[in-house]
């Protein structure tokens, strides 16, 4: 196999030089990052990650140990770990360069202009009077004057013409233009000075009268709504065409607010944060609070039996990222906080992959994670930028909501708002909120590192140290007791919008009621379902569930939701089911 320097590597092999030989490839790969060189350094950390692979079958394969592991086995499964996280945070940045790519491609393929046609009619013309010339005799040298002035009178009507249609072509574009910038003016007629807010909504809203000049889906969309004002899903149509049409100004608009908060979000969250924030933590990007110490419970697993991780890179702001098959922890260390927590040592957040990989290459058996900063207190400017960043969030729904309801006056009925506020929500949030639950995080810090802490110690607690009464649990072995509720609360690390996160937390509660009502029910048939479970019995059950998912960053994506949801729902089912999680999460907390 060649090593990433060039030539061939060093063959792999017992006493450290497969060790050697995958340092030396790494490094080689590592120079190529640090030069800038991304695209060469991401093939060559490929090439380390195989080169390791290879030298861990064949060691594997060598020892006659019955394990298969030699002492470098470790430096080795570190190392290629390092590799890999660079690949998937380089993978990541390639993957939005390409679609930045793409939509600049798509943006620039406009029309051609009547001159631009008549450019490229002439170039045509005159490709045909140079193959015709080609062909003649030397003593046809009458005909070929006569073809040049042929193609010279041509190319000179064709600009001439074009000239003229695109005078005219222009004249009628500003007419039109001022008419329907004269009918935005009636739109937004005031007695008084528009703010700049509403000088952009009516240029917004010129631009979108512009656009359905030239387009017949926005009309058509208008029709079916008015035919059908209470049919919900005509909405959801219009929005998914809505944002498939990356020219239409709402679209330019949604772009433009998600790039401002995400400029705002990535200085706190990316190892910049020192320089952003003075005093705060840095990396916050990849803060991750793990549960379960050594022999810690199970990882919280999805139906599909994918694995959860609390946080995820922020490279992957537009995709949706993949859940590895790595634990909760810090790519920087694998001690799980809980086990930090109880030695009274501050838990390191986790450093940059990059620097991660640094550092192991400078010193592999030294290697340790880098000291936690001197000092204690929660820093101000992390909380105080939070707020600024939920304010800029909710102005830029209201206004991506106001330019909606504005350009489509068929979703003006409070069910139209409604769904159209859920679809631009189901829009907005998802490329933002894997860095904007890390500055949740950093924030709630210390409270999540005692919920943890609480989770480890209590993790093996059954229903009855909860406070359960025996007719709300199962009396006989077999499956946990409302292990549902649990898989419910587990999916929402999975989520990307408020709604659906909130949606994970009413189907938990209640899944917790129907599992009550059968618990009841099979220890004493007589009770009636609906006496199965009273207000003061939720409390227990939910902290019980909530202990059982292993999940300390439930808090921060509760105070998330709880900023986030409209406050229509705070009054009904989803806020009581919010705020019971909530207590139930500050009970668990308190349970050290």
């Amino acid at each position: 196999m060649a090593a990433p320097g060039g030539g061939e590597g060093p063959a792999p092999g017992r006493g450290g030089r497969g060790l050697q030989g995958a340092m030396r490839a790494a490094s080689g790969a590592l120079g190529m990052d640090s030069a800038g060189r991304t695209r060469e350094a991401y093939v060559e950390y490929l090439k380390s990650i195989t080169l390791i692979a290879q030298t861990l079958q064949e060691e594997a394969a060598g020892t006659e140990s019955s394990e298969g592991v030699t002492p470098d086995t470790p430096k080795l499964l570190k190392l290629a770990e390092q590799c890999l996280e660079r690949v998937k945070s380089i993978a990541a940045a390639l993957e939005i360069f390409q679609k930045l790519q793409i939509a600049e491609a798509q943006s620039a393929r406009k029309e051609l202009t009547p001159l631009e046609e008549a450019s490229l009619q002439n170039q045509k013309l005159k490709a045909a009077y140079e193959a015709r010339v080609a062909r003649l005799n030397p003593s046809q040298a009458l005909q070929k004057t006569s073809l040049t002035l042929s193609l010279q009178r041509q190319m000179m009507e064709n600009l001439v013409i074009a000239k003229a249609r695109e005078e005219t072509l222009q004249r009628k574009m500003e007419e039109r233009r001022l008419r329907l910038q004269e009918a935005a003016n009636r739109r937004f007629s005031s007695t008084v000075a528009l703010t700049p807010e509403e000088q952009e909504q009516r240029e917004l809203y010129a631009a979108i009268l512009e656009y359905e000049q030239d387009h017949d889906w926005p009309r058509q969309w208008k029709a079916q709504l008015k035919r059908s004002p209470a049919d919900l899903s005509v909405v959801s149509g219009l929005f998914s065409c809505l944002l498939s049409s990356p020219e239409h100004p709402i679209a330019q608009l949604l772009r433009r607010l998600q790039c401002a908060v995400y400029a705002r979000l990535y200085p706190a969250v990316s190892q910049g944060t020192a320089a952003a924030c003075p005093g705060s933590p840095a990396g916050l990007a990849f803060l991750s609070l793990d549960v379960g110490g050594a022999g810690g419970s199970s990882l919280p697993t999805e139906p599909g039996g994918r694995r959860l991780r609390a946080s995820r890179s922020l490279h992957c702001m537009f995709s949706v990222p993949e859940h590895g098959a790595a634990a909760l922890r810090h790519s920087s260390s694998s001690t799980p906080l809980a086990d930090g927590a109880a030695t009274g040592t501050p838990q390191t957040p986790r450093e940059s992959s990059f620097e991660d990989l640094e550092r192991f290459l400078a010193s592999p058996e030294g290697w340790a994670p880098p000291e936690p900063p001197a000092g204690s207190g929660q820093d101000t400017a992390l909380p105080d930028l939070l707020k600024g960043i939920v304010r800029d969030i909710h102005n830029a729904i209201d206004r991506l909501l106001a330019l909606t309801l504005l350009a489509f006056e068929g979703l003006g009925s409070a069910a139209g708002k409604d769904q159209c506020l859920a679809c631009l929500e189901e829009a907005f949030f998802p490329p933002l909120w894997a860095p904007l639950l890390a500055l949740y995080r950093a924030v709630h810090r210390p409270r999540e590192a005692a919920l943890a802490l609480s989770m480890e110690r209590h993790r093996h607690a059954g229903p009855a140290d909860m406070g359960l009464a025996s007719r709300l649990f199962p009396a006989g072995p077999g499956r946990p007791p409302y292990a549902s509720a649990v898989q419910d609360l587990r999916l929402i690390p999975l989520e990307t919008c408020p709604r659906r996160k909130l949606d994970c937390i009413v189907r938990a509660l209640r899944g917790i009621c129907e599992c009550a009502e059968e618990y009841c029910g099979a220890r004493d048939p007589r009770t009636p379902a609906s006496a199965a479970i009273g207000a003061d019995d939720l409390l227990p059950i939910l902290s019980y569930v909530v202990l059982q998912t292993g999940l300390p960053q439930l808090l921060s994506e509760c105070a998330a939701l709880e900023e986030f949801i409209h406050e229509g729902y705070l009054i009904g089912e989803e806020g009581y089911c919010l705020t019971s999680l909530q207590s139930a999460l500050s009970y668990v907390e308190s349970l050290q």
